[in-house]
């Protein structure tokens, strides 16, 4: 006969009305998030896979057009705390229509920019109004999700970014090729407004969400508490730093094999991030690495396979280039999806605080990557580029390991018998 552990453990499960998979809702909650996921990163990046196009035509460096990207990213590190205290007080549904609608209406404004400072204007821009999505998507499936298939959950989430990243540069490089880079902005904008609608009719109402009041005291009293955590803080510097080797290699990688000796067309390029195909199922199989290997486990392979890539793309072999940055692509996605959700199952308080500084760091590391990047590639080339990638992997490595320690310090001042 069950125990009355067993049995109370089944009853505390039956009475929890948030989604699993099976579930009524889960299905729709997924593929809605998903959507909105695939928005996200094909307006946030619409640019990148274009840099050299860009640069043609307004007479700019890598490092003055990397800024299209680099603004949108900067904008949405900076907006996404504030935002994600809006989404306490209005929900994080109503938070996430708002931001995504913004961003779409910008869209479908940014291939009519007479200039590249007004490129980078409206960029930053819709990063701003983007920054409202990110932070909220952790905390509506933190708070509606049960927690055992949060990682799952949030990993199809980052699986959208992956798809959104890749269908966005796929389609701006092959329709900047027939039609010029305006018309592969235009086309990305279209396909992010379809993605909105969908995600409008799919999500289901929250749930379990409360509404707070607004009140910036508190607000800042969560924030400290989440940055005094040495937890959180290190999975927001390995968010960063995970986010700093992407933003470097995809922001330069384009002008790479547009020269010498690779002298690919615009379309070929778009279609070399078809590699993120791999982030999608290496985000998505985040939540087994942990179960197999342990959150560290599962970060230690991650960086091992992104700093394999990094070397790997050295050479002047198309193959070896791209298995390069299949390996690079794998290792971030994997790394992001067990870091963004270690930070909502470490927050017991304040979740949607945790996920936006979470972001801030993401994304300022997306910002640092991409400028970085480019001025590196300006004075040495492609090693320049991966020189910067190899010192953010170095970082993640030794925040890992601190961590690892400081683990290993604790329990032998809980267990001082056992050491």
């Amino acid at each position: 006969m069950p125990s009355a552990s067993t049995k109370a453990a089944a009853t505390t499960a039956s009475a929890d009305t948030r989604l699993s998979p099976g579930a009524p809702g889960y299905r729709r909650m997924s593929l809605a998030l998903f959507a909105a996921g695939l928005a996200t990163f094909a307006l946030l990046y619409s640019t990148q896979a274009l840099l050299p196009a860009i640069s043609a035509e307004f007479g700019a460096t890598a490092s003055a057009a990397s800024w299209t990207v680099s603004a949108a990213t900067g904008a949405l590190a900076l907006c996404v705390l504030p935002l994600s205290a809006l989404s306490e007080r209005f929900g994080r549904r109503a938070m996430m229509t708002a931001s995504l609608s913004v961003a779409v209406a910008v869209a479908l404004l940014v291939p009519l920019a007479p200039n590249l400072e007004s490129l980078i204007a409206l960029r930053a821009v819709q990063g701003a109004a983007l920054a409202g999505l990110p932070a909220s998507a952790m905390a509506y499936l933190a708070e509606e999700v049960r927690p055992k298939a949060l990682i799952a959950a949030i990993g199809l989430f980052v699986a959208g970014n992956s798809i959104g990243g890749m269908s966005g540069r796929l389609v701006t490089g092959w329709v900047a090729q027939l039609w010029g880079w305006r018309a592969g902005l235009a086309a990305v904008g279209l396909t992010s407004l379809a993605c909105a609608l969908a995600f409008r009719a799919l999500l289901p109402k929250a749930r379990h969400f409360t509404p707070g009041t607004l009140n910036p005291k508190a607000l800042a009293r969560t924030v400290r508490g989440h940055l005094a955590d040495p937890l959180l803080m290190r999975l927001y510097v390995i968010g960063a730093l995970f986010m700093t080797v992407f933003g470097a290699v995809y922001t330069v990688i384009g002008y790479r094999l547009v020269e010498a000796p690779f002298s690919l067309p615009q379309g070929v390029i778009g279609s070399i991030f078809l590699v993120y195909l791999v982030g999608t199922v290496s985000s998505a199989a985040a939540g087994k690495l942990v179960g197999r290997m342990g959150r560290r486990g599962a970060l230690y392979l991650a960086v091992s396979t992104t700093a394999a890539g990094l070397l790997l793309s050295l050479s002047d072999a198309l193959g070896l280039v791209l298995a390069g940055l299949v390996l690079i692509t794998a290792g971030f996605f994997a790394g992001h999806a067990v870091a963004s959700s270690s930070v909502s199952r470490t927050a017991k308080t304040g979740r949607a605080q945790a996920s936006a500084l979470y972001q801030s760091a993401y994304y300022l590391g997306s910002s640092a990557g991409g400028t970085l990047g480019a001025i590196a590639f300006h004075a040495g080339g492609w090693a320049g580029t991966v020189l910067i990638g190899l010192v953010a992997v170095l970082g993640v490595v030794s925040v890992t390991l601190y961590g690892s320690h400081s683990a290993r310090v604790a329990a032998r001042r809980l267990h001082p018998a056992t050491a």
